[in-house]
C-alpha cells in the first residue's frame, strides 16, 4: 500500500518543506509585508484543520497554492485602506488613468496642496468605482491596485479571461467618463 504525499508528512514537516516557497508567492502579489505573514498563517492553518488521514491531500503543493491563492484574494477584497494603485501604461484605454496616476499620486511632492489633490482623487476614484457593477468593480480593483493578473483571477474565480477583460474595459471607460472633469479641472485648468 503506497502512502500519499499528504499522509507522509506532519504539518510541521510540510510547513518547513513549503514555508519559503510560498512566502515568495505572496510576497510577489501582496504589498504588506504583515499581510503576507498573515496570510501565510492562514494557509497553514487551513492545512492544520485538515484530517490527513482521514481525508488526506492528493497533491499537498497544488492544495497549498490554491488555498494560498484564495488566502490573497480574499485578502484583497476585505481590505478597507487602498494602497496606491499601479497603472499599466501599455494601452491607450489607459493613458488617461496612468497620467492621473502619475502626476497625482505617485509624485514625491509631499506638499498640502499635493496631499489635498490625492485626497481628492482618492474620493472622487473610490466615488465612481462604487457605481460600478460587482463584477467590473472587482476586476478593476484587482488588477490595477492589487496587481492580480486575468489569467490569475480566471484560476481562482473560474470565469474566462476574455469576460474578464472585458469587464475591466466597461470600468475603465466608466472611470474615465466619471473623472474626466477631475482630469480637466486639476491637470488642464
Amino acid at each position: 500500500m503506497t502512502t500519499t504525499n499528504a499522509e507522509s508528512l506532519n504539518v510541521s514537516d510540510i510547513f518547513k518543506k513549503y514555508r519559503s516557497q510560498l512566502k515568495s508567492y505572496i510576497n510577489k502579489r501582496v504589498l504588506s509585508k504583515e499581510d503576507g505573514e498573515d496570510i501565510l498563517q492562514n494557509v497553514f492553518y487551513q492545512l492544520s484543520k485538515v484530517d490527513m488521514l482521514g481525508n488526506p491531500i492528493e497533491q499537498i503543493s497544488s492544495w497549498l497554492y490554491s488555498v494560498t491563492r484564495n488566502q490573497i484574494v480574499d485578502r484583497s477584497r476585505k481590505q478597507k485602506e487602498v494602497a496606491m494603485p499601479y497603472i499599466n501604461s501599455g494601452s491607450d484605454s489607459d493613458s488617461f488613468l496612468t497620467e492621473i496616476t502619475e502626476t497625482l499620486l505617485f509624485d514625491k511632492d509631499a506638499s498640502p496642496e499635493n496631499e489635498y489633490l490625492r485626497s481628492l482623487v482618492w474620493k472622487e476614484l473610490e466615488l465612481a468605482l462604487n457605481d460600478l457593477p460587482v463584477e467590473q468593480r472587482e476586476i478593476f480593483e484587482l488588477t490595477e491596485l492589487e496587481g492580480f493578473s486575468f489569467k490569475e483571477i480566471s484560476a481562482v474565480s473560474g470565469v474566462a479571461v476574455n469576460t474578464l477583460i472585458s469587464r475591466k474595459r466597461y470600468a475603465v471607460l466608466h472611470l474615465r467618463e466619471c473623472l474626466r472633469h477631475l482630469y480637466t479641472e486639476l491637470l488642464e485648468g
